[in-house]
Parts: structure tokens; C-alpha cells; sequence
């Protein structure tokens, strides 16, 4: 078998629908060779649902970050899939959350059980799933990679969710540190926006995309999450051997724009 990701076994969050980002990612990591697990929240019937439009469905497993029975037995529920000792070589981070009252202009005004929730869920997660994963991932090396939002400057609406992506990327540089001499790299993409289910739970999602349309120096398709998928496999792939604790930017080059 041939491609990027020839023999590698992957585990996949944050798969709702076929406009995300993460399944875009599923479907490049298949075809590119690897085996894919997928994880969902809540609407499992529906993430089962959109597996199945997959180059090959991939098992399906329940996982709510914020669960420790869950995060206690994942390793060995994604094992049940793979096979014993086999390992897991990458895994990918798209699960983010605030609850409405910290998004949508509201920041001076949010209490701490919302911020609370959006730190944990979008942020601290992003540990707790590797460490979960940890027993099967130490075994090989491998990649951890998140999905980002531009966490430099305060963007419009976003509010407390742009503190947690900030919280995010902290994470993944603590992670990089960390997990290193276990040859495990964690680093991060930092996309533009793309009209996805997550997008629409998010109040002035549409003021906030404007920017794009009017500051991207490579035009940027906000119904295209592949440019991002394709960023993600690639840091899963063994060509980034040396890279970790990284922020690539797949945004069209927003992120670098002056006035």
C-alpha cells in the first residue's frame, strides 16, 4: 500500500457532518492509507450515519470529553478496533464548545461556570485526550494534531472561545515539551473559517468571515475544508518527523496581514 499515510492507524474527533473539517481529514487519512476510528458526541446515530460516507465506514466510538469513565477505557475500546499491541500512530483534535453566553459580544459579561466549560472542553481536552491515548500512542511514536483558530488577536463575537483557543495553543506547546522524549509530536492548525455545523452555533459567524473575503491574499473558499484537512494529514504523515509544538496557518494568509 502506497500513500501519506501507508499502515498508519488514526483516531479521529469532532466527525458531524460531511462539511467538517475532521471528516475531511478521515477521508484524506483513508485515502492515503491509513485505518481510521472516529469518535462522537451525543448524536452517534448521525456520526455513524456520515461514516458511512467514507471511502471505507469506520468504527464509531462514544466519547464525551468531559466524562472520565470515557477517557478511562478509550485506549482500550480504540484497541478493540486496532487489535492488541498494535498502537495508535496519530490523533486528531477538533472538539471545541462554549456554551451561547460566551460568544456573541457578551465577554464582559460571562461568569466562570461558561468560561469554565469553553476552557475544559476547547483547551484542556486537547490533554486529556492524549493522555487517554497515551498506553496506545507510546508504543510507536506518532502525532497529535488540533484544529485552531487564530488565537493572536480578538476577533469579533468569538469571546471567551478565542481565550480558550489561546488556552489551546499553550496546551499543545506544554504537550510538544512533554511528550517529546515518548517521540510523540503535538502541533496544531490554525484555519480559516468554514461554514460547518460549528460555525453555526457561533453568533456573527458571517461579520467574522467578512474578513477573510476582504484580507486573504489567496482567495479563501469558506465552503472548502480541505485545505485544512490536507494541513492536518500532513503533520500526521512522517514528513514532519522534528516538528512539533508548531501552529501552522491554513487560512489564506489572514494571519500574517497587516492593516
Amino acid at each position: 500500500m502506497s500513500g501519506l499515510l501507508a499502515g498508519k492507524r488514526v483516531l479521529v474527533t469532532g466527525v458531524l457532518t460531511d462539511a467538517s473539517i475532521a471528516f475531511h481529514v478521515a477521508r484524506l487519512a483513508q485515502e492515503e492509507g491509513a485505518e481510521v476510528v472516529l469518535t462522537g458526541f451525543g448524536r452517534l446515530s448521525l456520526v455513524q450515519r456520515i461514516a458511512r460516507r467514507l471511502p471505507k465506514e469506520a468504527p464509531v466510538i462514544e466519547l464525551d470529553v468531559q466524562n472520565a469513565e470515557h477517557l478511562d477505557t478509550l485506549a482500550d475500546r480504540v484497541a478493540e478496533h486496532l487489535g492488541d499491541g498494535v498502537g495508535l500512530d496519530g490523533v486528531v483534535h477538533s472538539i471545541g464548545f462554549a456554551p451561547q453566553d460566551a460568544l456573541g459580544g457578551n465577554f464582559l459579561h460571562t461568569g466562570w461556570e461558561s468560561v469554565a466549560t469553553a476552557v475544559e472542553v476547547s483547551a484542556y481536552s486537547l490533554k486529556s485526550l492524549t493522555m487517554a491515548l497515551l498506553p496506545l500512542l507510546e508504543r510507536r511514536g506518532g502525532a497529535v494534531v488540533g484544529m485552531d483558530f487564530d488565537a493572536q488577536v480578538a476577533w469579533p463575537k468569538y469571546d471567551w472561545m478565542g481565550v480558550a483557543k489561546a488556552a489551546l495553543e499553550s496546551t499543545s506547546r506544554y504537550l510538544a515539551r512533554d511528550l517529546g522524549e515518548k517521540n510523540i509530536r503535538c502541533n496544531l492548525v490554525s484555519a480559516g473559517p468554514i461554514k460547518s455545523m460549528a460555525a453555526k452555533s457561533i453568533p456573527g459567524f458571517e461579520e467574522l468571515a467578512e474578513v477573510w473575503n476582504t484580507r486573504a491574499p489567496i482567495d479563501w473558499d469558506l465552503s472548502d475544508p480541505e485545505p485544512a484537512a490536507r494541513g492536518v494529514v500532513a503533520l500526521l504523515s512522517d514528513w514532519f518527523p522534528k516538528t512539533t509544538g508548531e501552529i501552522v496557518h491554513v487560512d489564506g494568509g489572514v494571519h500574517m496581514m497587516g492593516a
